[in-house]
C-alpha cells in the first residue's frame, strides 16, 4: 500500500464534499409518529464531513449539492452558510410548486433510548440532487489549478440516490485523480436506499467500479459486506462481539481485492443499548494496523458519528499529524458529536484533543 500523498499547490478549499443536503427533521425526546413538534437541523452523509472539517477543525471546506430553489431549500442553505461551508458549488433547480418534478430531501430521525433504536425515516425521492447527472459540473475546472481542494470526499449514499449520481461521483473522482487530489470514499450503506432499485446485488455492483477510484474507503463491517460483498469472520447478526483479528483480515482482503486503495478505515461499533455503546476504530496503512480499542461512550444522537469519525480522520492526515493521531482524532471526534443532538459536530478542536489524552468530563470554566 502506498501512502497518501497531498498536493502540494495552494488550492482554494482544503475539502470539498460532494452529497446531498437535506433538512431533519428531530422529535426530540419523542417519537416520530406521536411528536407534535420537531426540532430542525441539517444534514448529509457526504456534506457532514466537509461541515465538521470546517466547524470543528477550521480548515476551508465547500459543499457540491443541488437544491429546489423553494424557501425549504433556502433554509437547508442558510444551515451550510451557519456552518461555513462555502455554498458557490450549489446548483439551485427551478421549483414547479408543489414537487411533482424536484423537492428537498426531508430526514425524520429520532435519537433512541435505552432498549428502544434510533429510528430514521427518509423522504428525498424526486429531490434536486437525486437529479444530477454527467456534465452539470466542470469538474476539471474545478479540480484545476486556478481552483482545486485538497482533498475530496464523497460516499455511497450519494451514489444510491439514482443511476445518474454514481456516474456524477465517478466523473468528480476522475478529475480529481487527474489533478492530483486524493479521494475517500464512506460505503454508508442503507437499504432504504437500494432496495429498490436492485438490493444488494446492485449496490455491489455499482461500488465494486467506484472504489476503484479510491485512495482512503470507510465504513464499517456491515458496509463492506453489504457494498462490496467482503464479509466478516467470527462477528454474529447482534455485533454484540468485534473480534479484531476478524477485522483484520477483513481490512486486508478488501486492500488485496483493491490495489489502488492507500487506507481502508472501519468504525468499531457495539450497540449495548441505544444509550451506550462500544466505540473504537480499526484502519489499514501502508500494511500496517492501527486500532483503536472501544471504550464504553455515552449516546445522545448517534447519528453523524461515523461522518465525525471520517472528518476527524481526514484533519489528522491532513495536517499531517501521522497514521495513530489521525485515528485517534477520529474516534474522538465521533464521540463527541454522538453527544450532542444533530447530524453535525458541535465539538471544538481543543474539546477532540482532550478527549484524545483521556481527560475527563469535569466541568471546565
Amino acid at each position: 500500500m502506498k501512502p497518501i500523498t497531498l498536493p502540494e499547490n495552494p488550492r482554494r478549499w482544503d475539502v470539498l464534499s460532494l452529497g446531498e443536503v437535506m433538512l431533519r427533521l428531530d422529535p426530540g425526546e419523542s417519537r416520530i409518529h406521536t411528536a407534535r413538534q420537531f426540532q430542525i437541523w441539517e444534514g448529509g452523509g457526504e456534506y457532514n464531513v466537509a461541515r465538521g472539517l470546517r466547524k470543528c477543525f477550521g480548515l476551508r471546506a465547500a459543499v457540491a449539492t443541488a437544491l429546489a430553489e423553494n424557501p425549504v431549500g433556502r433554509l437547508i442553505e442558510d444551515f451550510i452558510l451557519q456552518g461555513g461551508v462555502d455554498t458557490s458549488l450549489i446548483k439551485w433547480v427551478p421549483y414547479d410548486g408543489v414537487g411533482r418534478t424536484v423537492r428537498n430531501g426531508l430526514n425524520f430521525t429520532e435519537r433512541g433510548f435505552g432498549p428502544r433504536a434510533a429510528v430514521g425515516c427518509s423522504d428525498r425521492g424526486l429531490s434536486a440532487t437525486s437529479q444530477l447527472k454527467k456534465g452539470d459540473y466542470e469538474w476539471d475546472k474545478i479540480f484545476g489549478d486556478r481552483c482545486g481542494a485538497k482533498w475530496l470526499h464523497t460516499g455511497g449514499i450519494f451514489a444510491a440516490l439514482s443511476a445518474t449520481t454514481a456516474e456524477v461521483a465517478v466523473e468528480a473522482m476522475d478529475a480529481a485523480r487527474k489533478n492530483g487530489t486524493p479521494v475517500s470514499y464512506d460505503l454508508n450503506y442503507r437499504d432504504s436506499l437500494w432496495k429498490s432499485i436492485g438490493g444488494k446485488a446492485k449496490a455491489q455492483e455499482v461500488n465494486r467500479e467506484i472504489v476503484r477510484k479510491v485512495d482512503l474507503l470507510l465504513g464499517n463491517e456491515e458496509d463492506f459486506s453489504a457494498m462490496l460483498g467482503v464479509e466478516i469472520k467470527g462477528v454474529g447478526e447482534d455485533f454484540d462481539e468485534l473480534p479484531i483479528a476478524g477485522y483484520e483480515e477483513m481490512l486486508r482482503e478488501v486492500a488485496a481485492a483493491y490495489p489502488n486503495l492507500k487506507l481502508v478505515a472501519s468504525t468499531l461499533r457495539t450497540a449495548k443499548s441505544a444509550s451506550v455503546n462500544g466505540w473504537g476504530a480499526i484502519a489499514l496503512y501502508e500494511d500496517k494496523i492501527v486500532h483503536v480499542p472501544q471504550r464504553d461512550v455515552e449516546i445522545f444522537d448517534r447519528v453523524g458519528g461515523g461522518d465525525s469519525f471520517a472528518s476527524g480522520l481526514i484533519y489528522g492526515l491532513l495536517a499531517g499529524k501521522g497514521i495513530e493521531w489521525a485515528v485517534a482524532c477520529g474516534v474522538a471526534h465521533g464521540a463527541l458529536a454522538m453527544s450532542t443532538p444533530g447530524d453535525t459536530s458541535m465539538a471544538t478542536k481543543s474539546e477532540v484533543e482532550r478527549a484524545m489524552k483521556g481527560g475527563s468530563a469535569r466541568i471546565a470554566r
